[in-house]
C-alpha cells in the first residue's frame, strides 16, 4: 500500500468544517456511498495482506462486539462497520473509508480500563458516521478516483505507521499532503462530542474519555517530535481536553466494571509478547504475586503462554481450574479445546468444542475452531455439515469460506473448493484473485449443472465489479 504514496503529490490547505457545512452533502456529491464502499474493499484487501494485520478471530470478535455496542446507540447506526486489529505496540486507532476501523494492540494494552478503550473506539466511529474522511477526500479531489485512492491509502499508512508514511510522502516532496492525513480541529471536536454521547448511552464510564486523553497529553510532553502516533493524526489541544472534562463533570459518577472478555483479550496479547519462555515466566509471576484484576484472565494468559512452550500437561492443569470457575466465557472454552487438541487428545477437544458451541452458538471463533478440529481429525463430512450451516447464517464471513475451501478440498470437490476460495478472496476485497480461483474451479469440471451455473454467474458478477473499479 505504501507504493501508492510514491505517486502522491497534493498541494492543499487544511480542511475546515466551515468549508463543508452540510454534514456530508458536498462529499457525497463527489464521493458516493458506492465509491466509498468500493474504496473501502480495496483498502481492506491491502490490510488483510499486510503482515501487521493481526489475524486473531477471538481478539477481532471482541473488538467488533465492543464496537457494535457503541454503534447501536449512535444516532447514525445504519451503516456497517468492520473493526480489525493491527499488531503494533504504538498507541493508535484509525478510521478508514467504508466503515473500517483499526485498533493497535498497543492501545488495547495501554488503556487502563475498558471504558477508556471504548472512548477511543467511539471517537473513531464518529469520524465514520460524520463522513469526515469522505469530506476530506471530496474537498481535495472532487471525482478524481486515483487521487482518492492515493489519499485514502495514505491515510491508512499514516494511521498504521506515521514514520513510514511521512518518509514516503517526503520522498515525493509533497509535504503539504501531511495536512490531509490529520483531522481538523472542528472534526476532532465533533468526534469528541458524538463519541462521548455513545460512551454514556452504552453504559461506559463517561469520565474515561477525558482521563485517557489527559494522560496522553501529559505523556506527549516527554516525546517531543516522537509523540504517540494517535496524537499526530488526531490534534490534541487544551481546548479539547477542557471540553471533555466539562462534559464528564456534568455526567453523574458511576463505577463501571471491566468485562472479563476485555481482561482475557489483554492477557492473550501479553502471552504473545517476547520469547515463549519469557511469556510463561511473566504469566507465572503475575499469578504468584496476584498482580491482576482477574484471576481467570491471569490463568488464561498462563495457558496461552504454556501452549507456546508446548508444556501441555501444566496447561491442561490450568484449564481444569478455569473450567471450574463461575464464568466460563467462550474464549475460555475455545482455549480449553485448543489445549486438548494441541496435546493430541482429539476426542476431548471435540467434546469441548461441541459443548462450547451449544453454550455459545453465536460465538463464531468457536465454530472456526470446531470445524478446523473436525478437519484435523479427518471428519470432513461432519465439517461440511457444520460449515454449510454456519454459512447459511453468515454468508459474508471470509473465514468460514476459507474453512469451506479446506473442507471441499479434503472431500475432493475441486470446483466447490475453488469457489469457496474465490468467495473468501472477494470478501477480502481481491476481485482479481476471486476471478482466478473461480476460473480454476470451472476448469476442474467436476461440478454438476447447478454448481457450474452458479460459479459462472459469480464469475460474471466479479468481472463486472472489477472492471467498474478499474474504470474508476
Amino acid at each position: 500500500m505504501l507504493r501508492i504514496l510514491l505517486i502522491l503529490s497534493l498541494a492543499s490547505q487544511p480542511v475546515l468544517a466551515a468549508d463543508l457545512p452540510d454534514l456530508g452533502e458536498v462529499s457525497r456529491q463527489y464521493f458516493s456511498d458506492q465509491e466509498e464502499q468500493a474504496l473501502g474493499r480495496a483498502i481492506m484487501r491491502d490490510v488483510y495482506s499486510d503482515p501487521r494485520y493481526l489475524d486473531d478471530p477471538e481478539i477481532e470478535s471482541y473488538l467488533n462486539q465492543l464496537g457494535y455496542k457503541l454503534v447501536s446507540v449512535s444516532s447514525r447506526n445504519q451503516r456497517e462497520f468492520i473493526f480489525f486489529v493491527v499488531d503494533d505496540p504504538t498507541i493508535n486507532a484509525f478510521a478508514l473509508p467504508g466503515g473500517n476501523i483499526g485498533v493497535h494492540t498497543g492501545l488495547l494494552l495501554t488503556a487502563q480500563s475498558e471504558s477508556e478503550l471504548a472512548s477511543v473506539v467511539g471517537h473513531e466511529i464518529a469520524h465514520v458516521t460524520q463522513d469526515h474522511i469522505a469530506r476530506m477526500v471530496a474537498s481535495q479531489s472532487q471525482s478524481y478516483w486515483p487521487t482518492m485512492a492515493a489519499l485514502a491509502l495514505a491515510l491508512l499508512a499514516a494511521r498504521s505507521n506515521p514514520n513510514v508514511a511521512g518518509a514516503a510522502i517526503a520522498s515525493t516532496q509533497a509535504y503539504s499532503a501531511q495536512n490531509q492525513l490529520n483531522y481538523s480541529r472542528d472534526y476532532e471536536r465533533e468526534a469528541d462530542r458524538l463519541g462521548f454521547e455513545m460512551l454514556t448511552r452504552a453504559g461506559f464510564d463517561p469520565h474515561s474519555m477525558s482521563s485517557f486523553f489527559s494522560r496522553m497529553q501529559r505523556a506527549s510532553r516527554f516525546y517531543d517530535s516522537n509523540a504517540p502516533a494517535y496524537l499526530r493524526s488526531h490534534p490534541l489541544t487544551s481546548e479539547r481536553i477542557a471540553d471533555m472534562e466539562a462534559r464528564s463533570e456534568s455526567a453523574p459518577y458511576q463505577q463501571v466494571q471491566d468485562s472479563l472478555d476485555f481482561q482475557l483479550v489483554r492477557a492473550r496479547l501479553r502471552a504473545r509478547e517476547g520469547s515463549p519462555e519469557d511469556a510463561v515466566l511473566a504469566a507465572r509471576d503475575t499469578l504468584q504475586d496476584k498482580r491482576y484484576n482477574s484471576e481467570a484472565a491471569a490463568r488464561y494468559g498462563l495457558v496461552s503462554a504454556l501452549l507456546r512452550t508446548r508444556q501441555f500437561k501444566e496447561a491442561e492443569d490450568e484449564v481444569q481450574i478455569l473450567l471450574s470457575g463461575p464464568d466460563i466465557r467462550p474464549m475460555i472454552q475455545q482455549l480449553a479445546a485448543q489445549t486438548a487438541l494441541a496435546a493430541g487428545n482429539a476426542t476431548l477437544a471435540l467434546q469441548r468444542y461441541q459443548a462450547g458451541s451449544q453454550t455459545h452458538p453465536d460465538y463464531r471463533p468457536l465454530q472456526y475452531g470446531y470445524i478446523a478440529a473436525l478437519l484435523a481429525t479427518e471428519r470432513a463430512g461432519d465439517a461440511l455439515t457444520r460449515v454449510n450451516k454456519q454459512l447459511e447464517r453468515y454468508p459474508d464471513d471470509r473465514r468460514l469460506w476459507l474453512l469451506a475451501a479446506q473442507t471441499h478440498a479434503q472431500l475432493g470437490h475441486r470446483l466447490l473448493s475453488h469457489r469457496a476460495q474465490a468467495e473468501a478472496a472477494a470478501l477480502s476485497g481481491n476481485l482479481i484473485a476471486a476471478v482466478e480461483q473461480i476460473n480454476l474451479g470451472i476448469k476442474a469440471g467436476d461440478g454438476n449443472f447447478h454448481e457450474m451455473s452458479a460459479a459462472e454467474a459469480r464469475r460474471r458478477e466479479w468481472q463486472t465489479l472489477e472492471k467498474a473499479q478499474h474504470k474508476n
